[in-house]
């Protein structure tokens, strides 16, 4: 079974920067797709990024030239790189991996981390 657990999140100011991590608990499986989710108190979740296996990203149009999706193969983690952060972009924010294993198919979902940014 794949975990994955986040990290990154915090407090700040409108304008700054954050980059979030999701890191899976073991190597050995092959990624199908990924991408970051956010949910913002009172609102339904939403796409953020997400990228098939050939390294293609897709943006919302709220976040497209700030927010930049990459991944790191030697150490099992993917991360959001966020830049000037506006308060819209305040919310719950969630990895999302789906990947293939001893030949099966899963979806796992991280814990989730808050940003929160202040105007």
């Amino acid at each position: 079974q794949v975990q994955l657990v986040e990290s990154g999140g915090g407090l700040v100011q409108d304008g700054g920067s954050l980059r979030l991590s999701c890191a899976a608990s073991r190597s050995g499986f092959s990624i199908h797709a990924m991408g970051w989710y956010r949910q913002a108190p009172g609102k339904q979740r939403e796409l953020v990024a997400s990228t098939t296996n050939d390294g293609v990203a897709n943006y919302a149009n709220s976040v497209k030239g700030r927010f930049t999706l990459s991944r790191d193969n030697a150490r099992n983690t993917v991360y959001l790189q966020m830049i000037s952060l506006k308060p819209e972009d305040t919310a719950v924010y969630y990895c999302n991996v789906q990947f293939w294993l001893a030949g099966k198919f899963y979806s796992a979902w991280g814990q989730g981390t808050q940003v929160t940014v202040s105007s």
